[in-house]
């Protein structure tokens, strides 16, 4: 059986469970969506007070933020559940993953799936779809493609950066906060424009961690805007050549870490 196939039928065992309790699959559903607009709610009550912020009108916020929270949404559904790995590790379970004809890395982002976790890129879509509707600006096929593109590629990117975590736990067990830290960290930070923070940070998320192509650089692009440090204002469009740089390196890591794990002993 091909590896989707393999992850599907792992995700559909999981959703089997939490759809056992379906008012409590709800009640999570509903609560997980309201969590997350409330970083929103922090945007409307600032702009209660200001037309614009770092450059952008609320629209334009509301376009960058239901970017930044739906990429972030779809990769934490598809492979957040890999920052459990470190568990794994300790207890001596991924030894068990190791034995079974299906492979480690599929049964890491299957790994007890959590569909309430369809509550950020719901309300990330309601959003970004109110902010599609505000901005002020001629939207062309050309620009609708390329803002799905880029949607899926700043997905991509922070599904890397979650396996580039998994990765690390098999050096660092007890790290899945560092892995949270520049991906729920990221979206909290590519939320905003990133005009507001220093250039260095700016350099960071551009050429270290390049949270920047994740939906800033490709908003950026969509709307017209100059890009920061003097890098072309087309910077946007290599968004899906750095998604597949990211999906290269965090193989090797997910590799490397795998041929590094020595077991527990137990």
């Amino acid at each position: 059986m091909a590896w989707p196939g393999q992850y599907w039928m792992l995700v559909l065992m999981w959703i089997r469970s939490s759809l056992a309790y379906p008012a409590s699959f709800v009640l999570l559903l509903i609560g997980s969506a309201l969590i997350t607009v409330t970083d929103f709610v922090a945007v409307l009550i600032m702009f209660s007070h200001i037309e614009s912020f770092g450059g952008f009108d609320l629209g334009q916020m509301a376009l960058l933020y239901g970017t930044a929270s739906m990429t972030l949404g779809i990769a934490d559904l598809v492979t957040g559940s890999i920052e459990r790995v470190g568990q794994r590790i300790r207890t001596g379970d991924l030894d068990v993953w190791l034995v079974r004809p299906v492979p480690a890395f599929i049964q890491a982002i299957a790994d007890n799936f959590a569909l309430r976790r369809l509550g950020r890129p719901l309300q990330a879509g309601l959003i970004l779809g109110l902010g599609i509707g505000a901005v002020d600006i001629e939207w062309t096929v050309v620009k609708v493609l390329f803002l799905v593109v880029s949607l899926v590629s700043g997905a991509v990117i922070f599904a890397a950066i979650f396996v580039l975590g998994g990765a690390f736990q098999f050096i660092a067990i007890d790290s899945a906060e560092v892995a949270n830290s520049f991906t729920y960290g990221g979206q909290q930070l590519t939320q905003y424009p990133l005009s507001i923070f220093g250039q260095d940070i700016v350099r960071a998320v551009t050429f270290v961690v390049p949270l920047a192509f994740v939906n800033y650089y490709p908003v950026l692009y969509v709307l017209g805007k100059p890009a920061p440090l003097g890098l072309p204002s087309w910077i946007g469009l290599l968004a899906p050549a750095v998604a597949v740089v990211m999906t290269a390196v965090a193989s090797l890591a997910w590799r490397g870490g795998l041929r590094r794990y020595r077991s527990t002993g137990s």
